[in-house]
């Protein structure tokens, strides 16, 4: 069953998403506020992806996403905003989104973010199996988790995608254009940004300084590259 959760205050945009994300095949659990949309997790817990708006009365989206994020490193967050400000889009993804949408935004757009985070957050395909050890770090590609000198850093799916992309390819200088390809899909509407975020995200998490990065170096003017585990 693939289950989505809709957290959005108004009744007529919610019945929008709810629509066409059923006729994409989903199964949608609904919640008009911060709160409810909490308890439905706890009611839902095979919810792989949710949808959080922005714009809330009382507990907005983004304390929304921080609390799940504290709980749960494995489900899917797009957050829905009304607005276009760059620092609504910037801050969502540091406090723990994989992606946003901003409204108004068409049945096509909807379900393909919907589908490709689904797929991330391991409701596809079954992964291969095997570790890969790039010293501090271990990569174990069976139970998608990431340890530094033996202790667990908590990803979400897409972050760990990027991780497995990097490890995958280390001293290899990877463009921000494959990057968003590998992790979000070819078929992805968004923009370039969610890659420096993303990336950004990762240096908080994995970098013993973020402001002096060793493991994901800056490729100016092109993308990234990974540092660990080289020759």
């Amino acid at each position: 069953m693939k289950k989505v959760l809709v957290l959005e205050d108004e009744a007529n945009i919610r019945s929008f998403v709810v629509i066409n994300l059923k006729r994409a095949g989903y199964v949608t659990v609904e919640a008009e506020t911060g709160e409810e949309a909490l308890q439905q997790l706890k009611l839902n817990p095979d919810v792989k992806v949710a949808l959080l708006d922005i714009m809330l009365p009382g507990m907005d989206g983004f304390e929304v996403c921080r609390r799940i994020r504290a709980g749960n490193s494995q489900i899917g967050i797009i957050m829905l905003t009304a607005r276009t400000q760059e620092m609504d889009k910037v801050t969502g993804l540091m406090t723990g989104a994989d992606d946003y949408v901003t409204k108004p935004f068409s049945p096509a757009e909807l379900t393909a973010r919907v589908d490709a985070l689904y797929r991330r957050a391991g409701g596809g395909a079954a992964e291969e199996s095997g570790e890969i050890s790039q010293p501090p770090f271990l990569l174990n590609i069976r139970n998608r988790t990431l340890e530094k000198n033996g202790q667990r850093v908590k990803l979400t799916q897409v972050e760990y995608s990027i991780v497995k992309l990097f490890m995958e390819n280390p001293g290899k200088a990877l463009s921000r254009e494959e990057i968003l390809d590998t992790v979000w899909g070819r078929d992805y509407f968004g923009e370039l940004k969610i890659v420096d975020v993303n990336i950004r995200r990762l240096r908080i998490k994995l970098e013993d300084d973020a402001t002096n990065p060793v493991y994901i170096n800056t490729v100016w003017g092109y993308g990234y590259k990974w540092g660990a585990g080289e020759a």
